[in-house]
């Protein structure tokens, strides 16, 4: 299957980021051409940095992929877009929903109309997130479970996976969904506070401050390394019987949160404690969570190869080499 990347125009948009960064990583060295394009938004993740190892092998592209002139000209010849540009902070959604439907939204839809006007033979992976299904009306939450999300960057995920289906479906677009859980992995972008907890536990850890858990820290979770979604979109991209499908990932292990904090404590000393969840988190937060990624395994033959532990101290020991780029 990697092989077959070799000399393919691919396209990642959001390639600065954190899962962009390591999928064009991993691209370039199967011997893709790779265009990265990334708006450098301050807080949303982009970091040149993350792809310092292969930078003379790739080209970087800085625009907004919100800027549907230029979307054109840097989706044609592309055999394969995977979109990944997104803001990701659900928080930031309800406090200030524009942007969010702007880049989460909209900018796929001109995406998807960018290829079916000047490159419709292109396909086109799109990053999507279990955060459509909102509160878990049972576990573990497979693709049938009611899509019922509880913030704004839910909706306009939900919106955009729409999109992406129904392109396939009218114009014969090959698109394919991942529905990503918590993700987690060398680049992250640990400054920033809206992306989710795991960057923010790794960064309060590796500066020794105290961790602090909402509610009992007792809310489950599923979590995958970042190489295992990484070969996840992959296969995506490679695997043609999958047009106009949607999957969740996922891994069979689920951990509460303060399992989570105990096992980093088992690679950098920190202390940590819980405290009243803020009522503008309680509104939007889902309780327990974790995915069925058995229709994709079926589909594929792909399960994550990377536990908690083993993902945490490769995490822990990236971060610690590259301090100064990320704390």
């Amino acid at each position: 299957m990697h092989d077959a990347y070799r000399g393919l125009k691919i396209l990642v948009t959001g390639g600065l980021g954190f899962i962009g960064s390591n999928l064009a990583i991993r691209l370039a060295e199967l011997g893709a051409e790779v265009l990265i394009v990334d708006s450098m938004i301050p807080a949303y993740g982009g970091n040149p940095f993350n792809v310092q190892p292969v930078r003379k092998q790739l080209t970087i592209n800085f625009s907004d992929i919100r800027d549907q002139h230029s979307l054109p000209f840097l989706i044609r010849e592309q055999d394969m877009v995977f979109s990944l540009a997104g803001q990701v902070s659900h928080l930031d959604s309800m406090t200030n929903p524009m942007p969010d439907l702007e880049i989460n939204c909209q900018s796929q839809l001109a995406l998807l109309e960018a290829c079916r006007h000047h490159n419709p033979d292109a396909r086109i992976i799109f990053a999507s997130t279990r955060q459509l299904y909102g509160r878990p009306q049972y576990l573990p939450v497979d693709e049938q479970h009611p899509l019922v999300p509880v913030d704004v960057n839910g909706i306009n995920k939900l919106a955009s996976e729409m999109y992406y289906s129904l392109y396939h479906q009218v114009y014969g677009i090959h698109t394919v969904s991942l529905r990503l859980t918590n993700t987690y992995g060398p680049r992250m972008d640990l400054r920033s506070d809206g992306k989710g907890f795991a960057g923010v536990f790794l960064r309060q850890a590796l500066q020794g401050e105290t961790i602090r858990l909402f509610g009992t820290g007792e809310q489950r979770r599923d979590f995958n390394y970042v190489d295992d979604v990484v070969e996840a979109l992959l296969i995506a991209g490679h695997q043609t019987d999958l047009s106009g499908e949607v999957f969740n990932l996922g891994h069979e292990e689920h951990h509460s949160l303060s399992e989570f904090v105990e096992t980093l404590a088992r690679f950098t000393e920190f202390s940590h404690e819980c405290v009243p969840f803020p009522p503008d988190r309680e509104r939007i937060d889902i309780g327990d969570y974790y995915g069925s990624y058995q229709k994709f395994h079926d589909a594929t033959g792909w399960r994550p190869q990377v536990n908690l532990a083993t993902g945490l101290e490769r995490s822990i020991a990236f971060f610690q080499e590259h301090q100064e780029q990320y704390l």
